[in-house]
Protein backbone atom coordinates (compact mmCIF):
# COMPACT_ATOMS: atom_id res chain seq x y z
CA UNK A 1 0.00 0.00 0.00
CA UNK A 2 1.20 3.25 -0.96
CA UNK A 3 -0.50 5.58 1.38
CA UNK A 4 -3.71 6.82 2.77
CA UNK A 5 -5.75 8.12 -0.42
CA UNK A 6 -8.53 9.43 1.21
CA UNK A 7 -11.60 9.31 4.22
CA UNK A 8 -15.16 8.54 3.07
CA UNK A 9 -17.60 10.46 5.09
CA UNK A 10 -21.18 9.53 5.14
CA UNK A 11 -23.73 12.43 5.16
CA UNK A 12 -27.72 12.91 5.26
CA UNK A 13 -27.51 16.45 3.22
CA UNK A 14 -25.07 16.99 0.28
CA UNK A 15 -25.41 20.64 0.17
CA UNK A 16 -25.29 20.97 3.75
CA UNK A 17 -22.35 19.18 4.28
CA UNK A 18 -20.04 20.73 1.40
CA UNK A 19 -20.82 24.19 3.10
CA UNK A 20 -20.04 23.20 6.62
CA UNK A 21 -16.63 21.45 5.53
CA UNK A 22 -16.14 24.40 3.23
CA UNK A 23 -16.34 26.36 6.30
CA UNK A 24 -14.46 24.11 8.30
CA UNK A 25 -11.13 23.60 6.08
CA UNK A 26 -11.14 26.47 4.78
CA UNK A 27 -11.43 25.36 0.47
CA UNK A 28 -14.03 24.50 -1.47
CA UNK A 29 -13.79 20.83 -2.70
CA UNK A 30 -11.86 20.38 -5.93
CA UNK A 31 -14.50 17.64 -7.61
CA UNK A 32 -18.13 16.40 -7.23
CA UNK A 33 -19.30 13.49 -9.07
CA UNK A 34 -22.25 11.34 -9.38
CA UNK A 35 -21.64 7.46 -9.32
CA UNK A 36 -24.12 5.73 -10.82
CA UNK A 37 -23.29 2.17 -10.30
CA UNK A 38 -23.21 3.30 -6.55
CA UNK A 39 -25.89 5.53 -6.49
CA UNK A 40 -24.27 8.44 -4.59
CA UNK A 41 -23.06 12.02 -4.83
CA UNK A 42 -19.23 12.40 -4.27
CA UNK A 43 -16.91 15.36 -3.12
CA UNK A 44 -13.60 15.59 -2.50
CA UNK A 45 -11.64 18.59 -0.55
CA UNK A 46 -7.92 18.54 0.07
CA UNK A 47 -6.11 19.62 2.70
CA UNK A 48 -2.64 19.09 2.17
CA UNK A 49 -1.57 15.92 0.98
CA UNK A 50 -5.22 14.56 2.78
CA UNK A 51 -8.31 14.23 0.43
CA UNK A 52 -11.73 14.39 2.18
CA UNK A 53 -14.38 12.57 0.39
CA UNK A 54 -18.30 13.40 0.99
CA UNK A 55 -20.56 10.72 0.15
CA UNK A 56 -24.40 11.49 -0.15
CA UNK A 57 -27.22 8.15 -0.96
CA UNK A 58 -29.25 9.73 -3.55
CA UNK A 59 -31.94 6.19 -3.23
CA UNK A 60 -32.70 4.41 0.23
CA UNK A 61 -31.24 1.47 -1.63
CA UNK A 62 -27.54 2.62 -2.03
CA UNK A 63 -25.12 1.46 0.73
CA UNK A 64 -24.80 4.75 1.58
CA UNK A 65 -28.20 5.83 2.36
CA UNK A 66 -28.29 2.01 4.19
CA UNK A 67 -25.22 3.22 6.81
CA UNK A 68 -26.86 6.52 7.55
CA UNK A 69 -29.92 5.41 7.95
CA UNK A 70 -28.29 2.32 10.64
CA UNK A 71 -25.34 4.40 12.17
CA UNK A 72 -25.93 7.88 11.42
CA UNK A 73 -23.79 10.48 9.15
CA UNK A 74 -20.01 10.11 9.92
CA UNK A 75 -16.65 8.41 8.95
CA UNK A 76 -17.76 5.39 6.41
CA UNK A 77 -14.58 4.16 4.84
CA UNK A 78 -10.73 4.60 4.93
CA UNK A 79 -9.10 4.19 1.24
CA UNK A 80 -5.50 3.25 0.77
CA UNK A 81 -4.31 3.75 -2.64
CA UNK A 82 -2.08 0.66 -3.89
CA UNK A 83 0.32 0.37 -7.02
CA UNK A 84 -1.57 -2.86 -8.55
CA UNK A 85 -4.98 -3.13 -7.08
CA UNK A 86 -5.77 -6.87 -8.77
CA UNK A 87 -1.85 -7.74 -7.76
CA UNK A 88 -3.22 -6.07 -3.67
CA UNK A 89 -6.93 -7.93 -3.93
CA UNK A 90 -5.02 -11.09 -4.37
CA UNK A 91 -2.66 -11.08 -1.57
CA UNK A 92 -5.58 -9.99 0.83
CA UNK A 93 -7.57 -12.90 -0.15
CA UNK A 94 -4.53 -14.74 0.41
CA UNK A 95 -4.35 -13.56 3.76
CA UNK A 96 -7.35 -14.33 4.68
CA UNK A 97 -9.35 -10.95 4.33
CA UNK A 98 -13.14 -11.17 2.86
CA UNK A 99 -13.21 -9.00 -0.37
CA UNK A 100 -16.53 -7.32 -1.69
CA UNK A 101 -16.45 -7.79 -5.31
CA UNK A 102 -14.29 -10.38 -7.11
CA UNK A 103 -13.26 -7.87 -9.35
CA UNK A 104 -12.51 -3.71 -9.31
CA UNK A 105 -15.38 -1.63 -10.16
CA UNK A 106 -14.62 1.82 -11.47
CA UNK A 107 -15.22 4.44 -8.85
CA UNK A 108 -15.28 8.48 -8.34
CA UNK A 109 -12.19 10.37 -9.05
CA UNK A 110 -10.61 8.12 -11.92
CA UNK A 111 -10.28 5.19 -9.53
CA UNK A 112 -10.78 1.42 -9.57
CA UNK A 113 -11.53 0.48 -6.15
CA UNK A 114 -12.51 -2.93 -4.42
CA UNK A 115 -13.28 -2.92 0.06
CA UNK A 116 -12.30 -5.04 2.10
CA UNK A 117 -15.47 -6.18 4.39
CA UNK A 118 -15.53 -4.94 7.73
CA UNK A 119 -15.82 -8.27 9.36
CA UNK A 120 -12.25 -9.12 8.46
CA UNK A 121 -10.78 -5.49 8.81
CA UNK A 122 -11.49 -4.89 12.90
CA UNK A 123 -14.82 -3.07 11.60
CA UNK A 124 -13.11 -1.18 9.27
CA UNK A 125 -14.77 -1.09 5.58
CA UNK A 126 -11.14 -0.82 3.50
CA UNK A 127 -11.43 0.62 -0.13
CA UNK A 128 -8.26 0.07 -2.48
CA UNK A 129 -7.72 2.67 -5.07
CA UNK A 130 -5.72 2.80 -8.02
CA UNK A 131 -5.43 5.41 -10.01
CA UNK A 132 -7.05 4.65 -13.56
CA UNK A 133 -4.69 4.34 -16.69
Amino acid sequence: MKNVEHIGIAVRNFSEANALYFKLLGVEPYKTEYVASEAVNTSFFRVGETKIELLEGTTPESAISKFVEKRGEGIHHIAFEVEDIYREMERLRQEGFILLSEQPKKGADNKLVCFVHPKSATGVLVELTQEIR
